[in-house]
C-alpha cells in the first residue's frame, strides 16, 4: 500500500488575521496537514508572525486590511514566496459591543471597513491567482470567518451583528459568481469563540467571572467554543475533499444555531 500525501499537500493558502486566535489555529493546522501558509496581518510583533518566522510552511506578510495598495502588495509577496495560491482565508477581523445607539459613524465605518471591505479587497487582490489555480487543479476555495451573530439576534452587538450578516450575504454572492469558474466559497458561523478579543472582552467587564459563566450558558454545549475547532471547520471548507460544496455556512457554534435547550440545573 502506498503511503497517501497530505490532505493539502502542494497547495499555498493565505489566512488574514492570522497571527492570533482562529487565524493562527487555522495557518497551522493548514500547514500540518500539507500547506504552505502565508500569515497575513498588521502587527510583525505578534505571536503569529513569531510562529512563521520558526516554520518552513508559514510565511508572514505584513498588511492592514483597509489599505488596499498594501493588501494588493502582501498578497502578492505571498504569491511570489509560495508560488502559487489556491486558498483564502478571510479571516481578519474587529469586534464592537453596544446597541444602534452606542456606536458613533466613526466606529461603524471602522468595523465595516475591517470586517467587510477587508475581506473585499484581500478577494479582489487574490481572484487572479485564484482563477489560475482552478485552471490548473480544477478548484480554488474561499472561506469566510463569520459568526452566528450573523443568523441570530443577540444582546449588545448590533455593529457587529450588521458586519457579518454582510459577511453571510457576501459570501453567497460572491459563492454565485464564482462558482462556474472553479471557486467556491464558503464561511463558518462560529458562537462565542475563546479568543484574545473575547478574553478582554471579559477583563473589561464589571465581573469577569459572571460575564464568562454567562456566554457558556448561552451555547447549549454550556462552553465556549475553541479556536482550533473553527479553524477545523474551516480546513473541511478548504479542502478539496470538499469540492461539491460552495455557498454554504457551517455553523461551529455548540449548538447555538438550532437546538432550544432547556437551562441547565445550577
Amino acid at each position: 500500500m502506498t503511503e497517501q500525501s497530505p490532505e493539502f499537500a502542494g497547495l499555498a493558502a493565505l489566512v488574514t488575521g492570522g497571527a492570533s486566535g482562529i487565524g493562527l489555529a487555522t495557518a497551522r493546522l493548514l500547514a500540518a496537514r500539507g500547506a504552505r501558509v502565508a500569515v497575513l496581518d498588521r502587527d510583525e510583533g505578534m505571536e503569529g508572525f513569531k510562529a512563521a518566522q520558526e516554520s518552513a510552511d508559514l510565511y508572514p506578510v505584513v498588511a492592514d486590511v483597509t489599505d488596499d495598495a498594501a493588501v494588493r502588495a502582501a498578497v502578492a509577496e505571498a504569491a511570489r514566496a509560495m508560488g502559487r495560491l489556491d486558498i483564502v482565508v478571510n479571516n481578519a477581523g474587529i469586534g464592537a459591543a453596544g446597541t444602534v445607539e452606542d456606536n458613533d459613524d466613526d466606529e461603524w465605518h471602522r468595523v465595516l471597513d475591517v470586517n467587510v471591505l477587508g475581506m473585499v479587497r484581500t478577494t479582489r487582490a487574490a481572484l487572479p491567482l485564484l482563477r489560475q489555480a482552478a485552471r490548473e487543479r480544477g478548484q480554488a476555495a474561499i472561506v469566510n470567518t463569520c459568526s452566528v451573530a450573523a443568523i441570530a439576534g443577540l444582546p449588545q452587538r448590533a455593529l457587529y451583528s450588521a458586519s457579518k450578516g454582510a459577511v453571510y450575504s457576501l459570501t453567497l454572492a460572491m459563492a454565485a459568481d464564482y462558482v462556474a469558474e472553479g471557486i467556491r466559497v464558503n464561511c463558518v458561523h462560529p458562537g462565542t469563540a475563546d479568543t484574545p478579543w473575547v478574553s478582554r472582552l471579559l477583563d473589561a467587564a464589571p465581573d469577569p467571572a459572571a460575564e464568562r459563566a454567562a456566554l457558556n450558558a448561552r451555547q447549549p454545549m454550556g462552553r465556549l467554543v475553541s479556536a482550533d475547532e473553527v479553524a477545523a471547520a474551516i480546513a473541511y471548507l478548504a479542502s478539496p475533499l470538499a469540492g461539491a460544496t460552495t455557498g454554504t455556512a457551517l455553523a461551529v457554534d455548540g449548538g447555538m444555531q438550532g437546538l432550544r435547550t432547556r437551562p441547565r440545573p445550577a
